[in-house]
């Protein structure tokens, strides 16, 4: 018989969940409930999320948990009409982040409305070519490279 919590995801490479920011009873029931392979740091460039965004290191790093790196989101906006790019949220905030506490800096995705868009008509942006689908790219590609790294650390230390 399932419980509540009892889902059948089948054969999976990679479950990603999204969730919010902070350190709240949601994260704490994932890391003691599922096996992790690491988790990913997101913020946006602002002071008040790279608040956030420490909170949850410290959250990990007391549940062992291994911390991929740091994506930035809303990291600057491409203006559709003239070409410009403007940082409506300030800028490089997830890189000295990532470079203070040590961790890799995967990436950053620019505030794009084809990610809404496309999510709403389920055609994903990453799918598209253009700037943020190569911003997603990019942070895959280092998740993933970064989460073999810490399989293969386990196996060689017999874990």
């Amino acid at each position: 018989m399932y419980k509540r919590q009892d889902v059948e995801w089948g054969e999976l490479d990679y479950l990603v969940m999204d969730l919010p920011p902070g350190t709240g009873d949601t994260q704490l029931t994932i890391l003691q409930t599922l096996p992790l392979t690491g988790a990913v740091i997101v913020t946006t460039p602002q002071e008040v999320a790279l608040d956030d965004a420490v909170k949850g290191l410290r959250m990990f790093g007391k549940h062992d948990t291994n911390v991929l790196g740091i994506a930035e989101n809303m990291a600057g906006f491409r203006c559709p009409d003239c070409g410009g790019f403007h940082d409506i949220f300030g800028s490089g905030g997830g890189k000295a982040l990532a470079q203070e506490h040590e961790l890799p800096f995967l990436g950053g995705v620019p505030l794009d409305p084809a990610v809404r868009t496309g999510g709403d008509d389920g055609e994903p942006v990453v799918l598209e070519e253009g700037e943020t689908a190569d911003a997603f790219k990019v942070i895959v590609e280092n998740v993933a490279n970064n989460a073999g790294v810490v399989r293969r650390r386990g196996v060689s230390e017999g874990r």
